[in-house]
């Protein structure tokens, strides 16, 4: 431990970020680096803690505790706080194949579990892993690495979200012939399209990554669907064993009255068409589903929905607002949220940030309940909800409409964010796998094997909807067991 008293002398102090009404004006990444001295003091406040809980990842009621891929959080703080970056690099890859992936868009589960944080602001963990992956791409110690040999076998995996991508990478250095299937024009999956490019550079950070596992041997396949372009019989022929990575794509509906009309969409078709029209024409082509000078309501308080607020707020919406069904969070923990779970407490996030300075307000209104959506000439142009309490009736939370509550939002554009319900179907078909009873695919966490042998299965198709990291955990993990599975043959 470099400075005992770190945590007593030096205050947390978090990465500054550009003005939201500037940053509101393009589509870069608006975090401004510190200096490295700035970091070096905010790593001495790691304290030493007799028994460390951020770096253990945990299932808890409310959630996740501590970081999934079981960062080694207190080893790398401390050698950061004494300069010795590459050090704390080699400690950092040992655990997380994307660093700079994770040091961007994860909620940072690891603060919440921070030892410190039970009397005192945590530890700025996230930025710390920003910090030093970032360092060392500037400084060009991020080579490809190719593996020495090749053990002959061939791997096919199915998805290039971050569980694809975390097992191919792991299976590729482990010496198997790996190649992604991405049915996409790009690969990356839910980081090169579900999340928007302010909050993740794709040329910059998820290109750069992808470029490297090339140079490794890692093959690309994309504009390919796998059991439609590709028949999964081939692709059981040519492959020694297939790791499914297919993600939780079927979003929520809201089945109310008016869902018909026009204007009403899934957040995620709204940010990739946004996303893929920015990267192949900085929106010249017109493909993409503009909010310029129109009402936009986004229904769902996610970060799915926050991406959203902010994706409007830069093609200059008229107005935002949020629909959240749960109620406000408390300032602070309440007695049901104790540490070390994650910290359910009101906060602004980036796109929320953004709306306030903008139109002076949080855009999130709590506790509201879409009744229907009202429209004029087939297209939709206002929200109706009602304010809910939740009650418990037969032991379950259940929302209770509050007469009189009643209200009318305009809305030319409506943006479904509720998340998602599982895996498409068809390829699960196809397989024959069998599923769990939330029709993701039934593959016990550990082992990652489905009902058909060689065929492996990780990611939000096996867990249901889930954090980036807790990806990256699956797609490492499973890489191992079809490793096992593979040596066996």
């Amino acid at each position: 431990m470099g400075k005992p008293t770190g945590f007593l002398e030096i205050q947390r102090k978090d990465i500054e970020d550009a003005k939201p009404t500037e940053r509101i004006k393009n589509w870069e990444e608006f975090h401004i680096p510190m200096k490295d001295n700035e970091i070096q003091s905010q790593a001495s406040r790691c304290m030493d803690c007799g028994v460390p809980f951020c770096h253990t990842g945990a299932m808890l009621p409310s959630g996740a505790s501590g970081c999934p891929v079981y960062n080694l959080i207190p080893d790398w703080n401390d050698m950061l706080y004494k300069g010795y970056w590459k050090e704390a690099l080699k400690l950092l890859l040992k655990t997380n194949n994307f660093p700079e992936f994770t040091g961007r868009v994860c909620p940072a589960p690891c603060e919440g579990a921070c030892v410190l944080g039970i009397n005192e602001p945590p530890v700025t963990i996230k930025n710390h892993e920003y910090s030093i992956i970032e360092h060392a791409f500037k400084n060009g110690w991020i080579k490809a690495n190719p593996p020495e040999t090749r053990t002959g076998k061939k791997v096919a995996v199915v998805g290039s979200g971050p569980a694809g991508l975390a097992a191919a990478d792991e299976l590729n250095k482990m010496g198997h012939t790996v190649t992604v299937y991405e049915r996409a024009d790009r690969v990356g999956g839910l980081l090169m399209y579900g999340i928007p490019n302010m909050k993740l550079d794709k040329e910059e950070v998820v290109n750069r990554r992808l470029k490297i596992m090339e140079e490794e041997g890692v093959t690309f396949v994309t504009g390919v669907e796998v059991g439609k372009d590709v028949p999964v019989e081939k692709l059981q022929k040519e492959n020694d064993a297939i790791v499914l990575a297919l993600g939780s794509t079927i979003p929520k509906d809201l089945p109310v009255e008016g869902r018909d009309l026009e204007g009403i969409h899934f957040a995620m078709d709204f940010l990739t068409k946004n996303t893929r029209s920015l990267l192949d024409s900085d929106h010249k082509d017109g493909n993409y589903i503009n909010a310029e000078g129109k009402h936009v309501v986004v229904i769902g308080g996610g970060d799915t929905g926050t991406d959203c607020v902010a994706t409007s707020l830069r093609h200059k919406c008229a107005s935002i607002t949020q629909l959240e069904i749960l109620p406000k969070p408390p300032e602070t923990r309440a007695e049901n949220n104790p540490w070390p779970e994650y910290p359910k407490t009101y906060k602004l996030d980036y796109g929320q940030e953004e709306a306030e300075a903008v139109q002076g307000a949080d855009p999130r209104q709590y506790s509201v309940m879409t009744k229907r959506f009202i429209g004029e000439g087939g297209k939709v142009t206002a929200v109706e909800t009602v304010q809910i309490e939740w009650v418990t009736k037969e032991g379950r939370f259940v929302p209770q409409e509050i007469a009189g509550t009643e209200k009318t939002i305009p809305a030319d554009v409506v943006l479904l964010a509720m998340g998602f319900t599982g895996p498409e179907k068809q390829l699960l078909e196809q397989l024959e796998l069998a599923s769990d009873t939330r029709g993701n695919i039934a593959a016990e966490y550990g082992q990652f094997t489905t009902n058909v042998p060689g065929v492996f299965a990780a990611g939000d198709c096996r867990r249901g909807q889930s954090l980036v990291v807790w990806a990256i955990n699956e797609g490492r993990a499973v890489a191992k067991e079809c490793d096992g599975f593979l040596n066996s043959l």
